[in-house]
């Protein structure tokens, strides 16, 4: 599965190159501390409330764009839990 959109030079493809999600070279420490961000609930909670009203067909246009908003932040989350869980597995295999 791609980490990446199908557009080559939109922000979420730019930031997969240069994180590479498929690669497991971050240090230890770093990719522990990684795994700790997360979204704070105030956040899930409006991305909740934003994901009812697209689902309603309701969205403002100012909501649609708060959406969007989200979901790169969560395609960037995604990128670096995955870097950080394949970096995680190398230390474990110890390689």
């Amino acid at each position: 599965m791609s980490t990446t959109l199908n557009i080559p030079n939109c922000d979420v493809s730019i930031l997969a190159r240069i994180i590479q999600p498929e690669r497991g070279d971050l240090p230890l420490a770093a990719a522990r501390a990684i795994l700790k961000f997360a979204f704070d609930p105030t956040d899930q909670e409006r991305m909740d409330a934003l994901m009812v009203k697209a689902r309603a067909g309701t969205l403002t246009d100012a909501e649609s764009s708060e959406m969007d908003d989200y979901e790169r932040v969560i395609h960037l989350l995604g990128m670096m839990h995955s870097k950080a869980r394949r970096s995680m597995k190398k230390h474990a295999n110890g390689r």
